[in-house]
């Protein structure tokens, strides 16, 4: 189960460029992990483009922002482009990630019931511990919540 003081899952994962990221290589750094269901659709391109104008800041924290849907690098790409996008995105084709960090659930939708991406973020501190999250994130707001709690755990 993952919460708040709980180890991080360890995470290996291309990037948009296909470059393998990894947890390990980004110890003690703060990371803002965020998982949304799939590129270019509507509430994921406003997160994403919320994360990118907000990045400076969050490079003034120290923390790295990290996007993961289960879209491939090439789909990646796309969206980075079409949306100018500067945060990093992985991809997460075989779901790993997802549920490794239980996002990939049963959701409904108009009657109907699928496996799917629920949009969450953590923030795992520099010692690899998950320091917040949130679940069945609202878009509205949020990139906004996540940085004043990273402030507030930079803080303590």
């Amino acid at each position: 189960m993952i919460e708040i003081g709980s180890k991080a899952p360890d995470f290996c994962a291309k990037n948009q460029d296909d470059v393998e990221i990894c947890s390990r290589d980004l110890k003690g750094k703060w990371i803002v992990l965020y998982f949304y269901p799939k590129d270019l659709t509507p509430g994921c391109t406003t997160e994403a483009c919320e994360f990118t104008q907000s990045e400076p800041e969050f490079d003034n924290l120290d923390a790295v922002i990290l996007g993961v849907s289960p879209d491939d690098t090439e789909k990646h790409r796309k969206f980075i482009e079409k949306k100018e996008l500067t945060i990093t995105l992985l991809s997460d084709v075989d779901k790993k990630m997802c549920e490794d960090f239980e996002v990939w659930q049963l959701k409904k939708f108009m009657g109907k019931e699928y496996m799917g991406v629920v949009r969450s973020t953590f923030i795992i501190n520099p010692e690899g511990e998950i320091a917040a999250l949130w679940t069945k994130v609202k878009v509205k707001g949020h990139v906004e919540a996540v940085k004043e709690k990273l402030e507030e755990l930079q803080n303590k």
